[in-house]
């Protein structure tokens, strides 16, 4: 367990269904529900070309710069970081991404995830982005950061100043509650807008946290409000000890087809599934053919799914 004090502030009730205690403390269901679920759905190990560098896309990949994060968020699809200290020493880690993507000539964006990178100090991320972008045929970095939620202290003039230089850079991060849309986390959200930093949104449907249509709603405008665009609502991943998680994919469709008619197409996000492979993320509302022979392959992912 693992948990920020501001974010722990955000509980207001006792009880087990408020949105940000399910998101944060232990639950029984973890370790008696879905064992049978492996700890990477992905199998993201496959594709590490070298330590921590996923690379399952031609022209992008992710590296893995930290297992640490703020919060350990229990529907967490890498879970099996938990109990794993940083592997290595961070400049051999450092070095071995270079390397690769100095003879990947192919490669044009790199996304730059954890654990959180955020949980290093403004120097040591620096140190990353600018070994990165000293790459000429990188051209785009993106961040994956849950700090703006859980710790948006962290978002400071000064790191708003140092990741101005590595424009351009994307922003994403995880608001998957209402409840979680706080001024600390929109000013947070504001700072890096205004240093001309775009920030997108990518949630995890969870049951008891946003799968009912209200919810959904008040989540997705609230996001546009501070102008934080929805991009992707993640169908949850068979991860083990997450399966209590997981909405049933017609419920899923359903609740976004509501969505649709009721919400500004600039707060619609788009629904999709990360598949292993190189399937990739599928989109799932307007279910095409192609999609539904898809999902048919991977009928472990999508349980009662018809």
């Amino acid at each position: 367990m693992a948990v920020t004090p501001y974010y722990l502030s955000l509980i207001k009730k006792s009880t087990g269904n408020d949105p940000v205690r399910i998101q944060c403390i232990p639950d029984l269901l973890e370790i008696t529900f879905s064992q049978q679920y492996p700890d990477d759905p992905l199998n993201e190990h496959s594709y590490m070309a070298v330590p921590k560098l996923i690379h399952r896309y031609a022209d992008r990949c992710l590296i893995l710069v930290t297992e640490q994060c703020a919060v350990h968020c229990r529907h967490c699809n890498r879970k099996r970081f938990w109990t794993k200290s940083n592997g290595g020493n961070f400049k051999t880690r450092l070095s071995g991404f270079i390397r690769y993507l100095e003879k990947s000539p192919q490669i044009r964006e790199v996304i730059i995830s954890g654990g959180d990178p955020l949980i290093y100090d403004d120097e040591k991320l620096e140190s990353i982005l600018a070994s990165i972008k000293a790459i000429k045929h990188v051209e785009v970095l993106r961040i994956g950061s849950r700090i703006p939620v859980v710790m948006p202290m962290r978002i400071t003039k000064n790191l708003c100043q140092m990741l101005k230089r590595y424009r351009p850079l994307w922003f994403n991060t995880q608001f998957n509650s209402p409840a979680e849309i706080t001024p600390d986390a929109a000013r947070a959200c504001n700072m890096l807008q205004e240093t001309g930093i775009p920030v997108s949104n990518q949630s995890v449907l969870l049951k008891g946290i946003n799968d009912s249509p209200g919810v959904m709603r008040r989540l997705l405008y609230g996001l546009q409000k501070i102008s934080v665009r929805p991009y992707y609502l993640f169908h949850c991943e068979p991860v083990k000890g997450c399966g209590h998680f997981r909405v049933n994919i017609e419920s899923g469709l359903k609740m976004m087809e509501f969505i649709r008619q009721e919400c500004s197409g600039l707060a619609l996000p788009q629904y999709v599934a990360d598949l292993p492979g190189e399937s990739g993320k599928i989109p799932l509302f307007g279910l095409s053919p192609k999609t539904k022979n898809e999902l048919k392959k991977n009928q472990y992912f999508f349980d009662n799914f018809t």
